[in-house]
Order: C-alpha cells, then sequence, then structure tokens
C-alpha cells in the first residue's frame, strides 16, 4: 500500500526538536508498513530538506515529494488540483492501493482529501491523533459531487456572460468554463458567415455543435444537410457531393441533386472531413472558390450559396505536413475554428452530463418508470475515463436503465453495462484505430503525464528534469514543453 499525505508543521517541528511529539506523518509510517510515502508540501525547501532527511531514518518506505504552488494553504482550487493531480499519477502508475493520511495539513487539505477519496478515487482513510494513535477510520457517508475549480478568472468572465451564448445553444449542457467560452464563440461565428472546423474526439458533440450554430445563423431557414465524407463510396462521390444528370453512368435513372444544391442557401454539414481523398479535395476546392459546381453529365455549371461547417478527429495540419490534405483547401475551410475538450477533461460536466442523458433515455424509451442514479451510481460514473466520451456514456445509461430491478440505478447495474477493455488494451498502444486516432496527441498524453512528474520530482530545476528524462538538455525539454502545449 502507498501513503499520500500532505507535510504539516508539526510534522516539521517534530524533526527540528520543536516538539517532543514525533508527528502524524513520522507515527503513522512507525505505526503501519508502506511500499512508497508521497508527500505534498507547501513550505520553503529549506525547511523541507532537513525534515525528509530526518523522516528517512523513520521509515524503510521509499519516499518522494513534491513542492505545490498554493495562493494559501486554505484555497480550495490549488489544493484540490495537488492533491486530484498526485491521486491521478499514482492510480495511472500501478493498481496499489492508496492510503491518504487527513491528519496533517490545514482544515482545507482535510477536506479535500475526503471529497477525493469519496468519490473520484479509490483510497483508504488514515489518521494520527496524540489521544488514539494512529488508525484506519471509515469516513461514515456516502457522497457524489465535482469540484469545479476557478482556474483561469479572464475564462470565468467569459463564461460569465460579456457575449451571451445563442437560445440554439441551450442543448449543449455543460457548467464548465471553457465549453461556455466555446458556445459563445460559436455563436459569434453563427452570426457570420464564413467556414468553421470543429475539431474533436468521437463522440464530443461535433455534430451538436454544428447543428446549434446552423440554427443560430440566418441560414436557420434553410436546410442543414450533413454527410459522412468516411462513409461515401470512392465511385459515387462526385454524384453524392455535386449531383448528376439522367442517364450519366449506369444506374443513373433519374436527374438526382447532390448535397450541395440540396444545401443551397443553407449550410453543409462536412463530417469526417479528414476522410475525404485528394482526388475529392481539389473538386470541393474549386466548387468553396467559385460557388459553382458541374452535376455529373451535365454540360453547363450550376450556382450555389452554401456555407461549410466541417468536423474532424484528425489533426489537418499534420496531415496537411504528411501531404494526404491540401493545404489550400485547410486554410479554406480553417477560418472560424473551434476545439472540443473530450470529456474527461470537462471539469464539473460529467455528473450533470449523466443526469441530463439519463433524462433523455427515459424519454425516448416513453417510460414512466424513471429511475435515479445512486450516490455509488455518480461515483462510478466520475471516476470512468469515457474515451468514447458523451456517446459512450449514453450508451452506457440505456443499458443500465434497461437492466436496473432496484429502485436506483446502482454502481453494479453501471458497471454491467460498462464495456471493459481487456487487460492491456486500454493503455496507448490499445487504442482504437479504425476509426482514425491522433498520434501526435497520444505522445503529447505521455510527454504530459512523465513531464510533470519529472518537474515534480526535480522541484521545478528543468536541468534536472531533463535528466531523469533522458533528453539531455533543458533546451530540449523546453522543445517538448512548447510542442505539445504541456501545462505545468
Amino acid at each position: 500500500m502507498r501513503l499520500v499525505s500532505w507535510i504539516g508543521g508539526n510534522d516539521i517541528d517534530a524533526s527540528t526538536g520543536k516538539s517532543d511529539k514525533p508527528g502524524a506523518i513520522a507515527s503513522t509510517v512507525k505505526a503501519e508498513t508502506f511500499s512508497e510515502l508521497h508527500l505534498l508540501y507547501n513550505y520553503p525547501k529549506d525547511k523541507i530538506a532537513p525534515y525528509l532527511t530526518w523522516l528517512v531514518a523513520q521509515t524503510s518506505s521509499q519516499i518522494s515529494s513534491r513542492f505545490e504552488e498554493l495562493k494559501s494553504p486554505i484555497d480550495f482550487s490549488d489544493i484540490y488540483l495537488a492533491a486530484d493531480r498526485l491521486l491521478t499519477e499514482l492510480a495511472a502508475a500501478s493498481k496499489e492501493p492508496i492510503a491518504v493520511l487527513i491528519s496533517p495539513g490545514t482544515p482545507a487539505m482535510q477536506a479535500v482529501w475526503i471529497l477525493l477519496g469519496k468519490t473520484k478515487h479509490q483510497v483508504t482513510f488514515y489518521q494520527a491523533t496524540l489521544e488514539q494513535g494512529v488508525q484506519q477510520i471509515d469516513i461514515p457517508f456516502e457522497i457524489s459531487a465535482e469540484f469545479i475549480p476557478n482556474r483561469d478568472q479572464k475564462l470565468t468572465s467569459l463564461a460569465a456572460g460579456q457575449v451571451q451564448a445563442n437560445a440554439a445553444f441551450n442543448d449543449i449542457v455543460t457548467q464548465n468554463a471553457e465549453m461556455n467560452k466555446l458556445k459563445q464563440q460559436a455563436t459569434v461565428l453563427a452570426a457570420r458567415d464564413v467556414p468553421v472546423l470543429i475539431y474533436g474526439e468521437t463522440g464530443t458533440g461535433k455534430e451538436l455543435f454544428a447543428t446549434a450554430i446552423h440554427n443560430a445563423s440566418p441560414r436557420a431557414a434553410k436546410a442543414f444537410i450533413p454527410v459522412n465524407c468516411g462513409a461515401i463510396p470512392a465511385e459515387l462521390v462526385d454524384s453524392m457531393f455535386f449531383g448528376h444528370k439522367k442517364g450519366s453512368f449506369t444506374g443513373a435513372t433519374s436527374d438526382h441533386d447532390g448535397v450541395f444544391k440540396q444545401a443551397d442557401g443553407g449550410t453543409l454539414f462536412l463530417d469526417e472531413f479528414g476522410e475525404l481523398p485528394l482526388s475529392v479535395q481539389v473538386r470541393l476546392l474549386r466548387v468553396l472558390q467559385s460557388g459553382e459546381l458541374t452535376p455529373v453529365g451535365a454540360t453547363k455549371p450550376i450556382k450555389v450559396d452554401v456555407r461549410i461547417i466541417a468536423a474532424t478527429n484528425r489533426d489537418l495540419l499534420q496531415e496537411v505536413a504528411a501531404g494526404r490534405f491540401r493545404e489550400d483547401l485547410f486554410y479554406r475551410i480553417a477560418v472560424g475554428v473551434l476545439k472540443l475538450p473530450p470529456l474527461r477533461q470537462r471539469a464539473g460536466d460529467i455528473g450533470l452530463l449523466a443526469e441530463s442523458l439519463l433524462a433523455g433515455v427515459y424519454k425516448d424509451l416513453k417510460s414512466v418508470d424513471h429511475k435515479k442514479l445512486s450516490t455509488d451510481a455518480k461515483n462510478l460514473i466520475l471516476k470512468q475515463p469515457w474515451r468514447g466520451n458523451i456517446r459512450e456514456m449514453q450508451s452506457t445509461l440505456l443499458r443500465a436503465s434497461l437492466w436496473a430491478t432496484g429502485a436506483k440505478i446502482t454502481a453494479a447495474d453501471i458497471q454491467q453495462a460498462l464495456f471493459v477493455m481487456p487487460e492491456g488494451e486500454a493503455g496507448v498502444l490499445g487504442r482504437d484505430i479504425s476509426q482514425g486516432i491522433e498520434i501526435e496527441e497520444i505522445i503529447g498524453e505521455v510527454a504530459q503525464h512523465y513531464i510533470a512528474r519529472a518537474m515534480a520530482e526535480a522541484q521545478g530545476n528543468k536541468t534536472k528534469a531533463a535528466t531523469l528524462l533522458g533528453l539531455g538538455t533543458y533546451q530540449t525539454l523546453g522543445n517538448w514543453i512548447k510542442k505539445y502545449t504541456i501545462k505545468l
């Protein structure tokens, strides 16, 4: 078992002789056996270094420590981010159980440990007191909550509403500052007749955003035509996009309007835009530049007035660099760009979306028995990575609602409804490639994980962190941080 704790003032006093009491951390590692000891602190290094030297003599546990910059020892946002980051890293590194010592530190630190340990993370709680010694404790209540840290005042101000999102965006359920900012940006784009490119993983709501932009635009009364570019057979692309005349090829028994003509005056939504072959890209570019197209078998071009909203889960700049996507087409489309975050990065939204999606499930089923999620079910939902994002969550809730037999949907019902990735397949080497992946993003995830750990281990010293990562120099480390936009 691994033990996690903040270093408190009493712990430091025990090491300097200011107190004749051993301190909560030393008492705990003497009373119980732990393989590793992971400590967080907000004290100056000259206070911590002697303490860690002293603590090494008190235990055989492997000790690691990291400095966390806090606005104050009672700032819930900074404390939450620091504690959650450490617990997340430990859970990813090993399945070995985690124990949290809640005694050291401020009441805010203790409260955050309890919040995280009773909701998002699976931990065992310990406390050490003079009266009762070291004890494993049970906190006898159940809670389900998401803490939304206020990390960026400018972003929060924007989310509060200098630009109000159009009512067309009400179906996009969120209380996340970044998502609210995206809704406001999309509202601005809706009012301006420019092409839009939406990035995002599968299931992040790209079509929902595209539909809302159309409905909030001056083109709302005209057609919204969605097209999955990855599902069109190569031999039918011209006909699908531009239409054809009767008799222009075998099977063309009548005239057919392509999707451009169908969307005339309205919006054409090109999903999986990065899947278009180069031969189609050049013909599409010609239509976008001239506003004219020639149906297959026709002799004269026709005019069309279409707004393009494209969506992709690929990094199109990488595709351009690799020669798989035309640079001129990219810049023609990438005017208004929105990048939707995956569900796992939408702080505060997972529980909210689960409740909203479950209500939608019962509405679609026309069921009069609207079961609620139990506390343990909500906490299990909070702990899932949701790699399939909203689409995966919705299908999971649908399955759980069908099979649940009790008064509420329980954690057991959710667990039964989840599709569990086979052991060894859930990591970076086992991603589903059938719908395409962004390899640079995956490399970025690995870099974020290990660079953050190395910087913490090196207490912010880039030269030492670079050495730990085998990168040679701090300049190389800096290049990695810049390339993958790593937040430390």
